[in-house]
């Protein structure tokens, strides 16, 4: 990337946010909407309760509003944290790729959290994305488990369905995290209303700490 495209995308990044900010007050999350035929529209309470969670626990002013945004849309570069999850399959245009890599490197974050069943699909659509990057699994001590809250074992498990450990995974770009990939965890169920899962409040507890320990090394960067 030239040095001209990255101060063009940086100045549409600033111009994007402070412009949302003005119209919202508020700092905007949102939900990534993809084609392929995977459920994108999943966990339709989470980010809402993610959001009141982080404004109770960590002062911030976050939008409750479940916001979507297309992946290839120049929306994308309102917000400052997008959500990906489903269990299904996923498909990235050329454009969908270059627009998603141009949103990474210019400061946006991606989390990617599996349903169970999106793995073989997002680790191939996110090669076009970075086609000379792969996911790196992050040790337990990185500052993604080290926020307010402690995770001295890496990712919590909330759901279980193969009896395989939760992992989280990141890919780093020129020294920084730009996407975050929570695997065999589902953190979005977690943070769904109690009455959909009915979880144990120490399990929900677990996976909204989580949430909170992303959205700040997020915005934190």
């Amino acid at each position: 990337m030239t040095d001209l495209k990255r101060i063009f995308l940086l100045v549409l990044w600033t111009s994007a946010c402070s412009t949302a900010l003005l119209a919202q007050n508020k700092i905007q999350i949102a939900k990534v909407k993809y084609n392929g035929g995977g459920d994108w529209y999943g966990n339709k309470t989470a980010l809402p309760n993610l959001a009141v969670f982080c404004n109770q626990q960590l002062h911030t002013n976050l939008d409750t509003e479940d916001e979507v945004v297309e992946i290839g849309s120049p929306d994308l570069f309102l917000y400052p944290y997008t959500y990906l999850t489903g269990h299904g399959n996923i498909v990235l245009s050329p454009h969908e790729a270059e627009n998603l890599r141009n949103y990474l490197i210019s400061g946006g974050f991606l989390h990617i959290d599996d349903n169970y069943g999106l793995d073989p699909f997002i680790r191939l659509e996110m090669k076009k994305v970075f086609p000379g990057l792969e996911f790196v699994e992050l040790p337990p001590d990185h500052p993604i488990y080290q926020q307010k809250f402690k995770f001295p074992n890496g990712l919590p498990k909330i759901h279980e369905h193969d009896g395989k450990p939760a992992q989280g995974f990141g890919i780093i770009h020129e020294g920084r995290l730009v996407c975050f990939y929570s695997y065999e965890s589902d953190l979005g169920n977690g943070w769904e209303d109690q009455s959909i899962y009915n979880d144990p409040e120490s399990v929900r507890l677990k996976a909204l700490q989580m949430g909170a320990n992303i959205i700040s090394y997020a915005f934190m960067q």
